[in-house]
C-alpha cells in the first residue's frame, strides 16, 4: 500500500491541475462604445493599432490621422488630418499596414499609389497603372517583409511584395500564382482579406477562395470554401486565422445585409477545407470578423454597418450585442477594441 500512494498522489495532483486549468470562454454580454472622433469627412476601412499601440488611420478622403490615447489616463490626442495627395489625384485609401519603423497605405483604381508613411514625410514607393487595378489589403509577415493584395489582372490576382522594409514592392508573375476565377478580387471593406500566422498567409477573395502561401509569399495553392458567392456583391469579405490551424471568415452581400445564409465558415486544418457554421442564424452580412486574443480560438467578433455580434463557441452561434455600425475593427487586448466606419472612430470595450 505506501508504494501505490505516491502514484495515487500524483494521480490526483495530476487531475486537478489539468480540471484548474481548463480554458473557459468569455460571455460578453455588452459593449461600451466611446466615440474618440467624429467627423462626416471620415469614411474609414484601413485602421491599425501600430507597435506603439497607438491608432492609426487612412480615409476615402485622401487624408488619414493618428490617435494617441491612453488607457491609463485616459488622455486623447489626435493628429488629423494627414493630408496624402498627389498632384490632382484623389486618393482613396482602404488598406494600411505598418512596420516598426514606416507605416504603409495603398490606394483603390489607377493609378494605384502605396505611399511610405513616416511622420510628415509621405513618399510613394510603388506605383501601378492600369484599368483594372484595384488593390484592397495588405499586411507584413515581419519589419522586412509585406504583402498587399489586389484584384485580378492578365489572369491572376494582383499580389506586390517587399522584402526590403517596404522601400521596393514587386508584383508577383501570374507564372507564380493559381489562375483567376473570372473577375475574382477581393472586397475593399475593412482591410482583412489577408490573414498572417508566422510565415503562412491566406487570401480571401470575391470568388469565395482562399488562396494560401506557407512561405510568405513565394509559393500558393487556393482552396474552395462553401460561402455564397453566385452574384459579384457575394463572397468572402473577412478572414482571420487564430493559429495556423483554426480560421474563420465572413462575408455575404451587402446588398442584402439580413441574409444570413452561407455567409460564415470556418477551418480547423489551416484552410484546406472550410465548413459552414450557423446556417440560416445571424449575423447576417459583416465586413470584419476578428478572433479575441487570448480566447483559444473561441472568441469571436463580427462587425458591420448593421452592428456587432460575438461568438464564444468558435462561431456556432453568436449574441447580437449592438446596432452600432462600424466597417471594421482591431483589437488592442482582449477586452478594448477600436473601430472605425462612416463619421467615426470608436473605443469598444467587451464586458460580461
Amino acid at each position: 500500500m505506501n508504494r501505490l500512494a505516491p502514484i495515487i498522489v500524483f494521480f490526483v495532483l495530476f487531475s486537478c491541475g489539468k480540471k484548474q486549468g481548463k480554458f473557459v470562454p468569455k460571455n460578453i454580454s455588452s459593449v461600451e462604445i466611446n466615440h474618440l472622433l467624429e467627423d462626416s469627412l471620415l469614411n474609414v476601412r484601413a485602421i491599425e493599432i501600430t507597435v506603439d499601440n497607438n491608432v492609426f488611420f487612412l480615409t476615402s478622403k485622401g487624408f488619414g490621422g493618428l490617435v494617441y490615447y491612453s488607457d491609463y489616463d485616459d488622455e486623447l490626442e489626435i493628429v488629423y488630418p494627414i493630408p496624402i495627395a498627389h498632384d490632382s489625384v484623389k486618393n482613396n485609401f482602404r488598406a494600411f499596414a505598418s512596420t516598426n519603423k514606416n507605416g504603409f497605405g495603398i490606394t483603390i483604381g489607377s493609378p494605384a499609389r502605396l505611399y511610405k508613411i513616416k511622420n510628415d514625410e509621405k513618399v510613394v514607393v510603388y506605383q501601378e497603372n492600369h484599368p483594372k487595378i484595384f488593390y484592397n489589403s495588405m499586411d507584413f509577415w515581419n519589419d522586412n517583409e509585406g504583402i498587399a493584395i489586389g484584384d485580378s489582372t492578365d489572369g491572376c490576382l494582383s499580389i506586390i511584395i517587399t522584402r526590403n522594409g517596404g522601400n521596393t514592392w514587386t508584383k508577383l508573375s501570374c507564372e507564380d500564382l493559381p489562375k483567376a476565377s473570372e473577375n475574382e478580387g477581393a472586397f475593399a471593406a475593412s482591410d482583412t482579406n489577408i490573414a498572417i500566422v508566422g510565415d503562412k498567409t491566406w487570401v480571401a477573395t470575391t470568388a469565395g477562395r482562399v488562396y494560401f502561401s506557407p512561405d510568405k509569399g513565394k509559393t500558393w495553392a487556393v482552396f474552395d470554401t462553401p460561402i455564397v458567392k453566385e452574384k459579384e456583391t457575394e463572397g468572402i469579405y473577412s478572414i482571420d486565422f487564430y493559429d495556423e490551424l483554426n480560421g474563420f471568415a465572413i462575408g455575404g452581400d451587402y446588398t442584402k445585409p439580413e441574409h444570413n445564409t452561407a455567409n460564415k465558415i470556418r477551418t480547423i486544418d489551416g484552410g484546406k477545407t472550410w465548413q459552414l457554421v450557423a446556417q440560416n442564424q445571424n449575423p447576417g452580412y459583416r465586413s470584419c470578423v476578428q478572433y479575441i486574443p487570448n480566447g483559444k480560438g473561441k472568441e469571436l467578433v463580427a462587425v458591420g454597418f448593421k452592428g456587432i455580434d460575438y461568438s464564444n463557441d468558435t462561431g456556432n452561434s453568436w449574441k447580437h450585442l449592438s446596432d452600432e455600425g462600424f466597417y471594421t475593427i482591431r483589437f488592442l487586448n482582449d477586452s478594448v477594441a477600436y473601430a472605425a466606419g462612416a463619421g467615426r472612430i470608436s473605443k469598444l470595450t467587451f464586458r460580461e
